[in-house]
């Protein structure tokens, strides 16, 4: 008799354990970040961007205008500002120690931003980003510079796909 008891008790919480499960699935939602049906393009598209001061921030601002428009450029009339410092460093990685010079380094763009409404200057989204491209170093000074800031574009261009897609979620809230 204790045997039909524990058969019915295990039946019983396995039948419970399916539909919680089902009800918690059922719950989730899950949809392509720019989906149609979310808005979240329209709302892309009415967002403009701080005007540069460097040319990294020159790079990141660039990029974010072209995702967000998608290719169209910034909106006459902008529902959201974002507003942003973006910086780089250059670090030294490979040091050869006879000569005390570096044969690779690694430079980092960091952006900070704040997503914010137009209409009543209410703060949607703030963070940070940070992206990171390797570099080699050429013997020649000219050719490491140029080196240098195309890792540096590298790293900016990365920075901003990593800004859109946080400003792209926040809006999609």
């Amino acid at each position: 008799m204790s045997f039909n008891i524990a058969s019915k008790l295990a039946r019983g919480t396995a039948i419970a354990a399916m539909l919680a499960t089902t009800v918690f699935l059922a719950s989730c939602q899950v949809r392509p970040l720019y989906s149609e049906g979310s808005g979240v393009s329209e709302k892309l598209a009415s967002v403009s961007f701080a005007e540069a001061t460097t040319r990294i921030e020159l790079e990141v601002r660039n990029r974010l205008i072209f995702l967000a428009s998608r290719g169209a450029g910034e909106p006459d009339k902008a529902d959201y500002k974002v507003e942003f410092n973006a910086s780089s460093s250059v670090i030294d990685t490979l040091l050869v120690a006879s000569s005390d010079t570096s044969r690779a380094g690694r430079a980092t763009v960091s952006v900070d931003y704040t997503l914010k409404s137009t209409k009543d200057g209410h703060v949607i989204k703030a963070g940070n980003q940070s992206a990171t491209a390797l570099v080699d170093f050429p013997n020649q000074e000219f050719a490491k510079l140029r080196a240098i800031r195309d890792a540096e574009d590298r790293a900016a261009r990365q920075a901003a796909e990593f800004v859109a897609a946080d400003i792209a979620a926040a809006l999609g809230r």
